[in-house]
């Protein structure tokens, strides 16, 4: 393509570490960037596309395009160098402080001053309370490498004889929602790129913290995540319910309710398949394989003075989002690793949500009376109440 053909088209040249690129700014300070080697005639028609709608929905991530986000000041400047420092609001450089393998930037756009968020120790894994014993390793898979075959790989006979994920470029992408996914855990013999690792594979999308007018704050992502694609772990400290402090005034806790959803208890709707659980806490008083049966959750993740992204992620009536419980180093479902993956093709910049599953009128405080807290995800079949 000419520099004549490019400029009526509407798009600029860049210069990056020495190759010509397109550059696409909109009204949103979205920009994406591909090599003019790899522009096709389909892409060039996308390109005109997006131009002309300037709507962050209609983009999509592939291995030849690159998104990212700029701020208004920068928009209009040949260089495509984009400096996180540039982004508008920006209160912090990365929530994680390096403990993830990508940079989670922290921007708020509604407080004058912006202020960030309150203080909390990030932790990128489960950490486990004083005192709390968790279940010994399960005995693993043979398999080498990677975990391929399903008639011999024992983690695939636990989700139903087949992979719960589906090998895609960039990642696994879990097929469909399930009552517990069993994962590869350590006494297993295939190597951490295995598939059937996926939720321990540290984050793949570049995420966002940041402050809403009526929500607080909210989580995005920069990139398109697909249907199935894991966004993240819920992390805090494991420990019993009946141990956490001043729940009534804590936003930040998870109780692990898979038993819930296993049998369809409450709001949460059951999921297809039975989980015969081994020698766990959640197994028979005589130790056999059982179907759990139906309690209160004894166990909660308290992400009040340290957790992760996942703690940012808002309530939806209508989400992006699905909770998914996960068994990897033991095979008890009463403590399941809580994963968030996505319940849709999510495209950048949408807010990412899931839902908290309340029952409403299922809170109470301090002083005994039942509280009510508004729902403002603004979606069309919103319940106006998280509980």
């Amino acid at each position: 393509m000419s520099s004549t053909d490019a400029k009526k088209d509407g798009r600029k040249k860049a210069k990056v570490d020495g190759a010509t690129e397109t550059l696409e700014v909109n009204n949103l300070g979205i920009s994406w960037f591909a090599p003019f080697t790899v522009l096709s005639t389909s892409s060039i028609s996308f390109f005109r596309s997006l131009r002309e709608n300037l709507r962050v929905d209609n983009l999509v991530s592939t291995d030849q395009f690159h998104f990212t986000r700029k701020s208004q000041l920068a928009i209009g400047q040949e260089s495509s160098r984009v400096v996180e420092n540039d982004l508008p609001g920006l209160v912090c450089n990365d929530l994680c402080n390096g403990k993830e393998n990508i940079c989670i930037p922290v921007t708020n756009e509604i407080d004058v001053p912006p202020v960030a968020p309150e203080k909390f120790e990030y932790l990128s894994s489960i950490e486990v309370a004083k005192n709390f014993v968790i279940p010994a390793s399960a005995e693993g898979c043979n398999c080498k490498g990677k975990c391929t075959n399903t008639r011999t790989c024992s983690c695939a006979r636990l989700n139903g004889s087949d992979f719960p994920y589906v090998r895609k470029a960039g990642g696994g992408r879990l097929f469909e929602p399930k009552a517990v996914v069993f994962e590869c855990g350590p006494n297993c013999g295939c190597g951490p790129k295995c598939v059937n690792r996926t939720s321990q594979q540290g984050l793949k999308y570049r995420l966002e913290v940041y402050k809403t007018p009526d929500k607080g704050w909210a989580v995005r992502s920069w990139d398109f995540i697909p249907s199935g694609g894991y966004v993240c772990e819920y992390t805090g400290v494991l420990m019993k319910t009946s141990e956490l402090d001043n729940v009534s005034m804590n936003d930040y806790f998870f109780e692990i309710d898979c038993e819930h959803t296993m049998n369809g208890i409450g709001v949460r709707e059951k999921r297809l398949g039975e989980v015969p659980i081994s020698n766990g806490l959640g197994a028979g008083e005589d130790g056999g394989d059982k179907l759990l049966v139906e309690s209160d959750p004894d166990y909660c993740i308290d992400a009040g003075s340290s957790g992760n992204v996942a703690r940012f992620i808002n309530h939806s009536c209508e989400p992006n989002l699905f909770v998914q419980c996960v068994l990897s180093s033991h095979h008890d479902v009463k403590l399941a690793r809580i994963v968030l993956f996505a319940s849709d093709d999510i495209p950048p910049m949408q807010e990412l949500t899931y839902d908290y599953g309340y029952e409403l009128d299922s809170v109470v405080g301090a002083d005994g009376k039942v509280k009510e807290l508004a729902c403002h995800c603004g979606t069309a079949d919103c319940r106006k109440r998280l509980y």
